[in-house]
């Protein structure tokens, strides 16, 4: 019986080798194709360079400072999407902190994309008239001056970020930013004392405007890194 079986195993080496018989072989994991919008092939909101990012203008001093993190999250199609923010150095591992905790908690972000982004490019400058802001964008570092101010804000100096605008306005008195945005704690999107991106905020030591009493910045978050005289 033995010799019979090794005979038969010879029999169909020779026909494989001859071309008779043909093995099977599994399929290369490597050429699989995922669809887009997971987490292995997400929607591209943004892909571009840290100087890209940085064409709107501002001191260097202050651009030296900036760099640009690529996170991911879900956004509100129920996808994944990629983008990215610009935000001081010192503030990056705190951003990804964050995202990571949106993204595990499936907290929808429309779009996370730069203010330099051709995207926001308009009239010969980039985010005019709150185009970012309108577009419910999500974004950091933008050279600017604090919204009904003199003085420069977080945002100038890449020590704060915007999250969903249209469901988390900046609101004071019968001002409201973007215009006729709504603040409804029930909707998705929307920042709360008991958000886990709110929380993970405030444990990493970052101010919320939601708390603010004079007025509410829902959308905002602000950190100061180091002592602003780095900066004059």
């Amino acid at each position: 019986m033995a010799s019979k079986y090794l005979f038969l195993l010879f029999l169909t080496c020779i026909l494989a080798l001859s071309g008779c018989a043909t093995l099977e072989m599994a399929p290369t994991a490597g050429f699989e194709r995922y669809p887009l919008g997971t987490i292995q092939n997400p929607i591209v909101d943004s892909d571009i360079t840290l100087s890209d990012a940085l064409r709107k203008y501002s001191p260097l001093k202050f651009k030296k400072e900036q760099r640009l993190v690529d996170v991911r999250y879900y956004s509100f199609d129920g996808k994944v999407h990629k983008g990215q923010v610009v935000i001081d150095r010192r503030l990056v591992k705190d951003i990804q902190e964050v995202f990571r905790v949106a993204f595990k908690t499936k907290f929808p972000i429309t779009s996370v994309i730069p203010i330099s982004h051709d995207r926001f490019y308009k009239n010969g400058e980039w985010n005019s008239d709150g185009q970012s802001m309108l577009c419910n964008n999500t974004s950091g570092f933008n050279y600017r001056k604090m919204t009904g101010g003199d003085k420069l804000s977080m945002h100038a100096y890449g020590f704060a970020i915007d999250i969903n605008p249209v469901q988390n306005p900046y609101i004071k008195g019968d001002v409201v930013l973007p215009p006729k945005a709504v603040y409804d704690p029930a909707k998705p999107g929307t920042l709360t004392r008991n958000c886990p991106v709110v929380r993970t905020f405030k444990r990493l030591g970052w101010d919320w405007g939601g708390d603010w009493h004079s007025l509410k910045d829902y959308q905002h978050f602000e950190k100061i890194a180091d002592k602003l005289s780095n900066y004059l």
